[in-house]
């Protein structure tokens, strides 16, 4: 699997990794890359089946296997210990590495995340999925921004959203492989695996994101043991988009406290 290892700002600096989430593009950071980049060595990358890593899904597809396929991955470019912050999905294979590799991961970022699929969350896939079977692509891309962004962002921002959808309608990962991704997402399960991570977690979640209510975040504040919630008033799902300047200084400063226990070995 492909990765973009960005320079790192200086020698043993350490490795952040992001994540993304079920569209699983590596240039969904772009608004946190100057935050990090002068700190940590940024590795980012398109999940198996999407962007320069298309490849044939199996239909079992699972939370496990995205989570070796990314550790093996970075093995391969020497990187032996790293950070992982991860959106939504992203940071579910944040939570599975940290329990499959626990020697790896030296601290976790999950935004917007979740212990097990909440009812709305599995409402609004449903939906989608619906969408998905009658009007393929171009539906579930058209629909995609209601569930991700604030309806007076949507209201400002038809100009790039209009962009975005163009080139996700060109760039769509598969109705097969956006099956099986989500399968796995939605089988993945930590209710009773979460307090056996014993990193240092930072959850940043948005108030008003409707996808995934930010109980869910509270809940996994509640399970890990050494975890801090931030809880942005704004934002929504995509809130390191649409509110990136507080996002990021809440993803900064959370880092900031978590660093002394990052190990900058690679």
């Amino acid at each position: 699997m492909k990765l973009h290892v960005h320079d790192a700002p200086y020698p043993g600096a350490p490795v952040m990794v992001l994540s993304a989430g079920l569209g699983g593009s590596g240039s969904y950071w772009v608004a946190q890359l100057s935050a990090l980049k002068p700190r940590y060595q940024v590795i980012t990358y398109d999940h198996r089946g999407t962007g320069v890593n298309q490849s044939e899904l199996p239909a079992d597809y699972t939370m496990a296997m995205m989570a070796d396929e990314l550790h093996h991955a970075l093995a391969n470019h020497g990187v032996t210990r790293y950070a992982v912050t991860g959106h939504a999905l992203g940071g579910l294979i944040g939570m599975q590495l940290a329990l499959n590799y626990p020697q790896s991961i030296t601290a976790l970022v999950i935004i917007n995340g979740w212990l097990s699929l909440n009812p709305q969350t599995a409402r609004c896939f449903a939906t989608r999925e619906q969408l998905l079977g009658s009007g393929g692509a171009a539906a579930w891309n058209h629909a995609q921004p209601l569930f991700l962004y604030p309806a007076e962002w949507l209201g400002e921002q038809q100009p790039r959203l209009e962009a975005e959808e163009a080139l996700h309608n060109a760039h769509f990962q598969g109705e097969a492989n956006l099956r099986a991704r989500l399968g796995a997402l939605k089988q993945a399960s930590f209710t009773h695996t979460a307090g056996q991570i014993t990193q240092p977690v930072l959850l940043i979640c948005a108030r008003d994101d409707l996808l995934v209510p930010w109980h869910c975040s509270q809940m996994l504040h509640e399970c890990l043991p050494a975890s801090r919630l931030c809880v942005m008033p704004w934002g929504a799902h995509a809130c390191n988009v649409t509110a990136s300047d507080t996002f990021n200084s809440l993803l900064l400063d959370g880092l900031a406290e978590l660093f002394p226990t990052m190990s900058e070995a690679r």
